[in-house]
């Protein structure tokens, strides 16, 4: 006899009100079989904003860790895979997946995180250790793009490339004729370095993020132009250009797009330092996996040309070479991480250059509410760097279409593009002024059902 008591299950955790922390899990119960019911995480992100926020991250979880059946992974950014140690630590006993460069870069992540830590904080306060670490990447088994990968608990899963970051997917789960799509982060397409997004067709309910929800990118030419511009006026003031860049992706962008600049000789070659150990190893997983890139990275690549190298860059791996970036005559550009501000080598440079009239700080990425790059980039003139108190005279640009996020036209064309058979969209990972308009904008452009979550609100499918 049939079990009428069957439920799936949709459970928001994190990721809601909120760019950052993004914790989804979907849910069977009813089966009369039990090794038919299960857990399936998505995600399991840290939460970043500032120290009020953040101290969300060390709080127990809403769950029992040790009743996750399955944890699915979208891509290698810290607020997607940064509690997944803690997750391991407090009893998590079942699978990770992910794409195979997801995995390789997110240990790289792990590593550089548990660095972090032990310069901010004491040892009792680590959310994890390295044993953790292994034993996380030890359970962690891998899915490339386009496999239907079936599990004997009754439900597939399909990974398709969200164009977001290398290995950056669009987890879609399909269990008792439903289909659910987690978009994870949607990349702006087209990249200059890794392939577009892929649709989402026929699939019933898509939970989907809206960072950029409510604004639009400029055009890829005015972004480029804009860069150039940038340098050559750092250049004619003899200044620093300082770029705080994100390790994954954004760094690999930029790089590419000086290569391109400077080869072209459409900017004069001058001293280029990418100061982040992440960054540098990051860049040579990019190297491993360039079968993910678009066809123009891979016909360029294959002409000879290294799209992440040209004269006059210099890597800094150890913290000396970085400290004595100092004295390299300006002009000059520094990338470093991280991406916001909020730790990394970037904040030794603040300190040493936001105060100069001279210096030029341009940010490429989104800046989460409550971090230091958000009060820099909202027009802060003082700001604290480690207990320093920094005046901020240095000129402050912005350039959001080298965002890896799509915008707000865009990720409606990616809802558009699912086709008539969805029936809800759930709008997640966006602060509450992005994610509310776009769900309104879904709601009045598509006619459809949308929906802005709250944290521990759950949704019968």
């Amino acid at each position: 006899m049939e079990n009428t008591d069957k439920k799936l299950k949709l459970i928001f955790y994190g990721g809601v009100g909120m760019v950052t922390g993004a914790n989804f899990i979907l849910e069977k119960t009813g089966e009369l079989d039990t090794k038919k019911n299960f857990k399936i995480m998505i995600d399991c992100g840290l939460v970043q904003g500032g120290k009020e926020r953040e101290k969300l991250n060390n709080q127990p979880f809403k769950y029992n860790p040790e009743e996750i059946d399955f944890l699915f992974v979208t891509h290698s950014h810290l607020d997607h895979i940064g509690r997944i140690p803690k997750l391991i630590k407090d009893g998590f006993k079942g699978k990770i997946y992910s794409n195979p460069a997801t995995k390789d870069l997110s240990y790289l992540i792990f590593e550089d995180a548990l660095k972090i830590m032990s310069y901010n904080s004491n040892e009792k306060d680590f959310l994890y250790s390295s044993k953790d670490v292994d034993k996380t990447i030890s359970m962690w088994e891998t899915i490339d793009y386009g496999v239907e990968t079936k599990f004997n608990e009754g439900f597939s899963v399909l990974l398709k490339d969200a164009g977001h970051i290398l290995g950056s997917s669009i987890v879609e789960i399909k269990c008792d004729g439903k289909s659910v799509a987690f978009t994870g982060d949607l990349g702006n397409s087209p990249s200059p370095i890794i392939r577009d997004t892929e649709s989402v067709k026929g699939v019933d309910y898509i939970v989907m993020e809206s960072v950029y929800g409510d604004r639009n990118h400029e055009g890829k030419e005015t972004r480029r132009e804009k860069l150039k511009g940038i340098i050559k006026k750092v250049i004619q003031k003899k200044g620093t250009l300082l770029i705080p860049t994100f390790s994954v992706e954004k760094t690999q962008i930029i790089l590419s797009e000086l290569n391109s600049l400077i080869e072209n000789k459409e900017v004069e070659s001058i001293p280029v330092f990418l100061d982040s150990p992440l960054a540098i190893k990051a860049t040579e997983v990019y190297k491993k996996y360039s079968h993910y890139f678009n066809k123009e990275s891979k016909e360029t690549i294959n002409s000879g040309d290294d799209i992440f190298n040209f004269p006059k860059l210099k890597l800094t791996k150890r913290r000396e070479e970085s400290e004595n970036i100092k004295n390299t005559p300006n002009p000059k550009i520094i990338l470093a991480g991280s991406g916001m501000s909020m730790g990394g080598r970037v904040m030794s440079h603040e300190i040493e250059y936001l105060s100069d009239k001279s210096t030029t700080v341009l940010f490429t990425g989104f800046q989460v509410a409550g971090t230091l790059g958000r009060q820099i980039l909202d027009g802060s003139r003082n700001v604290n760097i480690f207990d320093n108190d920094i005046e901020v005279r240095a000129d402050v640009e912005s350039i959001f279409s080298y965002s890896s996020h799509k915008d707000s036209d865009h990720l409606l064309e990616f809802v558009e593009q699912a086709g008539e058979k969805v029936k809800k969209v759930f709008v997640v990972m966006g602060e509450l002024k992005a994610g509310l308009f776009f769900v309104q904008k879904v709601r009045d452009n598509l006619d459809l059902d949308a929906i802005y979550p709250k944290e521990g609100e759950s949704f019968d499918l």
